[in-house]
């Protein structure tokens, strides 16, 4: 089956990202193998081809308008779910050593079939919780990004992210809606971990309904050894 990314394509363009044929390829066969398992297991809502490109793909690689990736730099994906934003990342920036984490080993499974059919290189998925992978030498303070689109408060999902990100790295928090009240909320518990919220970006895609901000925070210091908590405790009891 032929899919139209004409109008993907010409936002790529736009946003001076190459997008090769090989590119193509990759980002169609990752949208028939996401179809297909959500027959099985849920992994997204969102299924409609055109859909899945503007709300999943290109909301995954926007980050990259403000970020420069063209580097040899490593990200972890962190709460990575279907493989947002890491996959599209990955594909797009293939420099990058990427890993995928997510606590639900399905998941893991999945994003491993995804990797080898793609051929992706320097792609690691992780099955555990942040919480426990956050206190492993191998993935604690390694990374010059740390990327989420997860669902939950900046003030829990800083005490996830922040400890896996070098010290002079950045958290990039992938947000919906209005969050002045939340960043407000979160101000405490970035200083704590060593964070200094940097710039938050409003992003729209002209012709839709795209809208999200980028709260990128800047890892000034480490992050002290008591971050994060244990399981469980940053979604139930938030620092602010």
């Amino acid at each position: 089956m032929s899919y139209d990314f004409s109008k993907f394509s010409s936002i790529l363009e736009q946003w001076k990202i190459p997008f090769s044929e090989m590119q193509q390829e990759q980002l169609t066969l990752y949208y028939e193998m996401l179809v297909e398992k959500n027959k099985v297991m849920n992994l997204t809502a969102i299924t409609e081809f055109e859909d899945v490109l503007e709300k999943h793909f290109l909301d995954s690689i926007a980050a990259a308008r403000y970020v420069d990736l063209t580097g040899e730099l490593s990200v972890i994906d962190l709460g990575t779910g279907a493989g947002f934003p890491g996959i599209p990342l990955k594909i797009m920036f293939p420099n990058l050593k990427i890993t995928l984490a997510d606590s639900l080993n399905k998941r893991i499974l999945f994003l491993n079939e995804v990797i080898d059919a793609l051929k992706l290189e320097n792609v690691t998925a992780v099955h555990g919780r942040a919480e426990d992978l956050a206190v492993d030498a191998n993935y604690r303070g390694q990374y010059d990004y740390c990327v989420s689109r997860a669902v939950a408060n900046l003030s829990t999902l800083s005490e996830y992210c922040l400890p896996f990100v070098k010290v002079g790295g950045t958290f990039i928090s992938y947000k919906s809606g209005e969050i002045d009240e939340e960043l407000s909320t979160a101000k405490k518990a970035i200083f704590l971990l060593g964070g200094q919220l940097k710039e938050v970006i409003p992003f729209q895609l002209d012709g839709t309904d795209l809208s999200r901000s980028f709260v990128m925070i800047e890892k000034v210091k480490k992050t002290p050894k008591a971050y994060p908590r244990k399981s469980g405790m940053p979604s139930k009891k938030p620092l602010c």
